[in-house]
């Protein structure tokens, strides 16, 4: 068989195209950070003692601290958001037809998350204890 007929020209370009375009998402954001990061050499307080670190010069000082549930809490948030966007196309796919065992599928993924939300619930992810902070 002839390589010709396996690839045209235009399928090489694609390629090409998909492949530039896939390293310049991937190397354009450090060309830019790159690009517009501020020069000089200023004094930057020492990084311990900061509240966040998000690669910016904090002004005046932190005025709260989060708790670790908060975190927690935004991680289990987003992950069954994600787990809730799969039951989408999986409602859909299944919608053709009736069978037993696909609704058992979906059953025993469902029980599985609840599992997670019980496990989360037993460590004490959604207690929320109120903590009183004094100003220094």
């Amino acid at each position: 068989m002839d390589h010709q007929a396996l690839f045209s020209q235009t399928d090489i370009l694609y390629v090409a195209a998909f492949f530039l375009g896939g390293l310049g998402f991937a190397i354009g954001p450090f060309i830019i950070a790159h690009l517009f990061s501020p020069r000089g050499t200023r004094n930057i307080i020492n990084k311990t003692e900061q509240v966040i670190e998000c690669g910016m010069e904090p002004i005046g000082e932190a005025w709260i601290r989060f708790g670790i549930v908060y975190y927690l809490y935004a991680l289990i948030f987003l992950a069954f958001d994600v787990d809730v966007l799969f039951l989408f196309p999986v409602a859909l796919a299944y919608n053709k037809g009736f069978a037993i065992c696909d609704f058992v599928e979906v059953v025993i993924f469902v029980g599985i998350l609840s599992l997670a939300i019980v496990y989360a619930w037993n460590k004490g992810v959604f207690t929320w204890e109120r903590k009183m902070y004094s100003r220094r």
